[in-house]
């Protein structure tokens, strides 16, 4: 198979016309943006090639640590990234359950993953792990904002059914349980429709990655596939952990809901 083709300083920054398009189409239209997509464009920047510099040391220079620490680091600012996401206020109660599922979900699935579906030796390969926890967490962490935002608006805006199912001798858990599965396809139905789209309508970004480094279409579709099925049993597990979990922080000891 052919090598992939190494881009120029000149040819990565021709890339950038498609930013500038995108600012002279938000300005036309009178969509105060202009800020927001620099910033971002400039952040995304300096944040891979940062990264890129790291891996590069923490690939040469395989150890446990490296793997571990950047694996945790990964985790950490997903968590952040959820509660920074919410429109509405969290509870600490409600956080603690949205990083315990995170870690639980996550973790289970990538040591699963990495020790039987892919057999990586030495287990904290770093160039198999962290990309592919990259992938993982990511997802799940999109799966459970989806999830977060569901269940907290359905609790609340649903209050009163809710309450007048309490009062008819319904418990917590059935009382809820319409808002709970609701939040759970809610935030499964983004991962559902990327894997009904793939192949046909678009090339995943893992495939299309290996395919321009050269190798061989097969191979690439067959890590495709093996990561997707990965990061739905994340994404399924992180989730059913939080809607399990999280429609209890709405309930008081006596089977009320709070205020």
């Amino acid at each position: 198979m052919q090598g992939s083709i190494e881009l120029q300083i000149w040819q990565l920054t021709a890339a950038y016309i498609f930013i500038l398009l995108l600012i002279i189409m938000v300005r036309l239209k009178g969509i105060p943006r202009e800020k927001e997509i620099l910033i971002s464009s400039i952040r995304m920047t300096i944040q891979l090639i940062l990264v890129g510099y790291i891996l590069v040391y923490v690939f040469e220079h395989s150890n446990p640590f490296y793997t571990l620490v950047l694996t945790a680091i990964m985790l950490i600012f997903s968590i952040y990234n959820i509660y920074k996401r919410s429109k509405s206020p969290l509870s600490i109660e409600i956080k603690k359950i949205i990083a315990l599922s995170m870690a639980l979900g996550i973790l289970a699935s990538l040591i699963y993953f990495v020790l039987v579906v892919l057999q990586v030796s030495p287990w904290y390969e770093p160039r198999y792990v962290i990309p592919i926890a990259g992938m993982i967490i990511g997802n799940s962490m999109t799966g459970i904002s989806l999830g977060v935002k569901t269940l907290v608006e359905g609790m609340t805006t649903n209050k009163q059914l809710v309450e007048a199912a309490l009062i008819l001798g319904a418990t917590p858990k059935l009382a809820s349980k319409q808002i709970v599965n609701h939040a759970f396809d809610a935030a499964m139905l983004p991962t559902i429709n990327s894997m009904v789209g793939m192949g046909i309508v678009f090339l995943p970004g893992m495939m299309t990655g290996q395919i321009l480094g050269g190798a061989s279409p097969i191979v690439a579709i067959e890590y495709q596939i093996a990561v997707m099925l990965g990061i739905v049993g994340s994404v399924s597990l992180t989730v059913l952990l939080f809607v399990q979990l999280g429609y209890k922080t709405f309930f008081n000891s006596r089977c009320q809901m709070k205020l």
